[in-house]
């Protein structure tokens, strides 16, 4: 289901009437098209399926029993809650089981379910468990750090502020081995 631009427009012209802007005025007139045009960027994951992107697989034989760690993956989602950007930084770690994927398809599994409405706790479960599902490794660990829209600039309007999430699937869970991982993405740039 494409978002449905036309619909977004109508809206957004009834939002500006209602704050007491005039729609038609200049500089605002095209405001509610590029709202469409920019909600349609920003919420093309509802229309994709992060398990497309880790079919194309590298069978590896046995488990490899080495860490895969992409660090540094920059992401922008939309808080459901106030439709405000949160912008942010995920690492995205997996131990292979008999499979791994190209690197760059943990940044496309991350855009992905990060286009969508979201809340950051809920994209760092999805994110971990489209790499589970996908993958079938023997652990998973998500990290995303990210600051909020709807926390640097209304109530609290804390804009130094960052949200730290983390998800674990497998071997991954275990403290120890979390740890190491969360030692590797600190030593990073």
């Amino acid at each position: 289901m494409a978002v449905d631009r036309a619909r977004i427009r109508v809206a957004v012209s009834e939002i500006l009437a209602a704050i007491g802007e005039d729609p038609e005025r200049a500089g605002l007139e095209s405001t509610p098209r590029r709202v469409a045009d920019a909600y349609a960027e920003f919420f093309i994951g509802l229309d994709q399926n992060p398990q497309d992107l880790l079919q194309d697989f590298v069978p590896v034989a046995g488990s490899t029993g080495e860490l895969v760690l992409l660090r540094d993956i920059s992401f922008r989602s939309i808080c459901e809650h106030h439709l405000l950007p949160f912008l942010g930084t995920a690492h995205v770690a997996y131990l292979p089981r008999d499979r791994v994927v190209g690197l760059g398809r943990l940044p496309s599994v991350v855009e992905t379910i990060a286009a969508r409405p979201q809340l950051q706790e809920r994209l760092t479960e999805e994110i971990a468990d489209a790499l589970q599902e996908g993958l079938d490794p023997l652990g998973v660990l998500v990290v995303l750090d990210a600051v909020h829209g709807c926390v640097g600039t209304r109530g609290p309007r804390q804009a130094a502020s960052s949200t730290v999430t983390m998800a674990s699937r497998g071997t991954l869970m275990e403290p120890t081995a979390r740890a190491e991982i969360i030692a590797l993405i600190s030593a990073g740039g």
